[in-house]
């Protein structure tokens, strides 16, 4: 359905101009365009060129062929994360000489298992006022990965740290690392949580 236009009527026009009159330009010196602005043109970007090796059909790969699971760890991540804390009790924590002042150990919990018990046990570390938390996932199993589309090792390992960063946790949380080789390496994360008020 189609609107139609109204015109104005005389009186109507009448006061527009009036109004017209009484209002001053935001930009008296600026000259109105004269044309349309020449087009910005972006520098032409270089696509990498893909090397690959030549192969026969049906050939087995190689030892060395890589993974294509191509996005960086999940210590690689909370490695980029800036740091929040006091950075020489960072640097302690770090190397495991710290000691943490609780744990809990998740392994061979489900999903569903898993995240309410390490709320509460995040939750309650803080309300008794325990500052460094140690969380066991484990490293995952390993198993043959045929597919197109690689699967991460260790659902637990790379779910806990985005538990504790969104809500209620990330309220009391102040840093997660991976820990250090005697309290687990990559099968567990170092948890700092906030000063209780």
């Amino acid at each position: 359905m189609s609107r139609k236009r109204r015109t104005l009527q005389p009186e109507e026009k009448e006061l527009w101009n009036r109004v017209a009159q009484t209002a001053t330009p935001m930009h008296p010196n600026t000259p109105a365009p004269k044309s349309e602005p020449a087009p910005i043109l972006l520098p032409e970007v270089k696509q990498p060129s893909l090397r690959i090796a030549p192969f026969s059909l049906g050939q087995k790969p190689s030892k060395g062929t890589h993974s294509a699971d191509i996005a960086p760890s999940i210590g690689d991540q909370l490695y980029k994360l800036p740091v929040q804390m006091d950075g020489k009790t960072h640097g302690k924590m770090k190397r495991g000489k710290l000691s943490p002042e609780a744990r809990i150990d998740l392994h061979g919990m489900t999903i569903a298992q898993a995240h309410p018990a390490l709320l509460r046990f995040i939750m309650g570390s803080y309300a008794s006022g325990k500052r460094l938390v140690l969380v066991i996932t484990g490293k995952g199993k390993t198993k043959e990965d045929y597919g197109p589309i690689p699967t991460r090792r260790g659902v637990l390992k790379h779910q806990v740290p985005q538990w504790l960063h969104s809500e209620p946790m990330r309220q009391v949380v102040l840093q997660v690392t991976e820990s250090h080789v005697k309290h687990g390496g990559t099968g567990a994360y170092y948890i700092y949580l906030r000063r209780h008020r």
